[in-house]
């Protein structure tokens, strides 16, 4: 474990007694703690915007806005929640410290101040602060693990899967259609064969960037495996979808890399199909996706094919294609 260092925290001591602040901030700053202060409730909210402390010691009394209603202040805030607070008090205002509990605070010291107890309150909830924000940043990067497609950084399989499957249900309460987009780039076997495995993965990584950088904040994409893409589009259209397809693929192709000081180009097929009311999952549309995909691959590539929807297409409405267009 990583041997603590006080010089890493900063602590803010709110309290209206001039003497009380100096006296605290004395046996922080000996110890190797930054320290900063607060004279009122006011100032102390103000304070933890500006400078997030990593622990608050709080003064439970005083004159304008006492430490309860401060503490339950800072606790309301998400960004501010998990910084611990310890209370300082006078040994007859113990009856409020079970309100403090409630209001989020972890601890508390009375005066007059011990202080091996005072430090070691502190340290104490300081590195359970930093074991629990250790804890959050490892459960986070598990997720991303889980859900990320380690070479491209686009959704993986199963998590484009459970994303689809959170907006078809959308779409059965909310009537709207949708549109999917079936992407493969062309002859990438010759590309790994023509350069080494490495250039592969870039010219992988350049297609996903282009793709992802092409998209409407609402649509999302994911990497399905090898070199096959997906993207979903909400409520798009088949009209409008061709549209974004074609525009997606004239871009796949302007993009390149450099090796040797020369142009490696890609190109891509797609495969376009929208969501048909009949459709009870997300695999229906992307079945004929797929078919509009090869489709496209046996009449030449790099190319957009359209599966023919059973009903009519809708109109295209100028404002939907331009949010594509600039998204």
């Amino acid at each position: 474990m990583e041997e603590f260092n006080p010089e890493k925290f900063l602590i803010l001591v709110v309290d209206d007694n001039i003497t009380n602040i100096q006296l605290v901030g004395s046996i922080l700053n000996k110890i190797g703690y930054d320290s900063t202060f607060a004279t009122n409730g006011n100032l102390a909210i103000e304070r933890v915007k500006s400078v997030k402390p990593d622990l608050i010691l709080l003064d439970l009394m005083m004159p304008d806005i006492n430490g309860l209603e401060v503490c339950k202040i800072i606790k309301s805030h998400e960004e501010y929640k998990d910084i611990p607070i310890i209370f300082l008090t006078a040994s007859n205002e113990q009856e409020n410290l079970i309100q403090a509990f409630e209001r989020g605070a972890v601890d508390y010291i009375v005066k007059p101040f011990n202080k091996p107890e005072l430090l070691a309150r502190v340290r104490t909830h300081l590195e359970l602060k930093h074991t629990r924000d250790e804890l959050r940043k490892t459960l986070i990067e598990l997720e991303k693990l889980a859900t990320t497609d380690p070479l491209t950084n686009l959704p993986n399989r199963r998590h484009f899967f459970n994303l689809a499957e959170k907006e078809l249900n959308q779409v059965f309460r909310d009537k709207h259609t949708f549109s999917i987009l079936m992407i493969d780039v062309d002859h990438f076997t010759q590309i790994n064969n023509t350069y080494l495995h490495s250039i592969g993965d870039e010219a992988l990584k350049l297609v996903a960037k282009t793709i992802h950088e092409s998209l409407r904040k609402v649509d999302f994409c994911g990497r399905l495996g090898g070199e096959e893409f997906v993207v979903f589009l909400p409520e798009t259209n088949t009209p409008e979808a061709m549209i974004v397809a074609e525009r997606l693929r004239k871009l796949v192709a302007e993009a390149f890399l450099i090796v040797n000081k020369q142009k490696v180009q890609m190109t891509v097929s797609i495969g376009v199909a929208t969501y048909d009311p009949k459709d009870a999952t997300i695999d229906a549309v992307l079945k004929r996706a797929d078919e509009a995909l090869y489709q496209a691959k046996d009449t030449g590539r790099n190319k957009v094919v359209q599966h023919k929807p059973l009903g009519l297409t809708h109109s295209i409405p100028k404002r939907t294609i331009l949010s594509h267009c600039e998204g």
